[in-house]
């Protein structure tokens, strides 16, 4: 079973769970992105240049993740679908092509923006980015436009609806 040295030197079995469906010969996508997740866990300073690297000699020889599971875990709360998304196409490329090199660094993409996004953006469950108001931003131009354009009888129908 595959072995890595964390920061302080101990060592810990890469993926115990991961390592049980590598031996039946064909991981998934969600499992090697786990497997991505965990390496990054037990070391945060290794390099995605590494964790590439691990993977592409972690998983060589065996057999590429079927197509029909091309998927990672959904992390929405964390980042935007076409963020955790974004290294998919390049994994669908490696698969086709039969090149670990490009499986790996599809999914070091989609962790990078996993792990990048919120530390950029906030995350997307934050309460204070309120993401799903559609009017944040426009509501005082909104309000500007319903003024001058609506006629006064109307506007305080609106007014009424809109308090009851």
């Amino acid at each position: 079973m595959p072995i890595i040295k964390d920061k302080v030197g101990k060592e810990t079995p890469i993926c115990v769970n991961l390592w049980l469906i590598i031996m039946s010969d064909q991981p998934t996508v969600s499992d090697i992105f786990r497997c991505a997740l965990e390496m990054r866990k037990l070391n945060p300073d290794t390099s995605y240049k590494d964790i590439e690297a691990q993977l592409v000699s972690e998983f060589s020889g065996n057999a590429f993740p079927a197509v029909a599971f091309l998927t990672i875990p959904e992390y929405d709360n964390i980042a935007p679908e076409e963020d955790w998304t974004a290294g998919l196409p390049v994994v669908l490329r490696g698969i086709q092509t039969g090149n670990w090199k490009y499986v790996a660094h599809g999914i070091v993409i989609s962790l990078e923006q996993v792990e990048n996004y919120p530390n950029e953006s906030g995350r997307e469950d934050d309460p204070a980015k309120e993401w799903r108001n559609r009017t944040k931003g426009i509501a005082e131009a909104e309000e500007k436009v319903l003024a001058e354009w609506m006629p006064a009888d109307l506007m305080a129908m609106a007014r009424r609806n809109v308090k009851t």
